[in-house]
């Protein structure tokens, strides 16, 4: 009698840690119990199905999350895909179907898409933004002594792309599309 009364204390202390540290792990997001557990559990502690309802509950907002969060991974798959298509075919005739086009910031790589876009050399480009041939080339060669492209500039930089004909804007959205397209 002795021995079973230590081995139904033991597992009473038994159950009591994997229940703690079951619901230990459910609160900081680790738990991958299964719901046989949490019906033994609400049971064991006479909660009346609460447990059970609310393991039913984060379990179907765990499923929504990884169902929402694969379908964005898709959608951004596509759009990615859908986006580098697009580009490709309407560059062959003069469309690029992409609306406006616009840049949030100006960078080295944006300025010289631009200008390859625009067919212009170096000298021509910065003459026409109003900045020396030496700011414009160190724009691209992204060094390090050259200030980055001025509000002024970036003004100019949108407009002269906003006014770009289709040929010029599907041009752009392709060299920026290519990797190493100044190599």
């Amino acid at each position: 009698m002795a021995c079973r009364a230590r081995a139904d204390a033991d597992a009473a202390r038994q159950q009591h840690l994997l229940l703690r540290s079951s619901v230990a792990n459910a609160e900081i997001g680790r738990d991958t119990s299964v719901r046989r557990f949490w019906q033994d559990a609400d049971r064991a502690v006479d909660a009346q199905g609460a447990l059970l309802a609310a393991f039913d509950q984060m379990a179907a907002l765990v499923r929504d999350f990884n169902t929402q969060r694969a379908q964005a991974r898709d959608e951004e798959r596509h759009r990615r895909a859908g986006r580098t298509a697009t580009r490709t075919t309407h560059a062959a005739t003069g469309d690029c179907g992409c609306g406006t086009v616009v840049v949030g910031r100006w960078t080295g790589q944006e300025t010289r898409a631009l200008r390859e876009a625009l067919r212009m050399t170096v000298h021509d480009f910065a003459r026409h933004l109003g900045v020396a041939p030496e700011t414009a080339s160190g724009w691209e060669q992204h060094h390090t002594r050259t200030p980055p492209p001025t509000m002024a500039t970036q003004a100019a930089l949108d407009e002269t792309l906003m006014i770009a004909d289709s040929n010029v804007k599907a041009r752009f959205l392709l060299i920026l599309d290519t990797p190493n397209h100044h190599a």
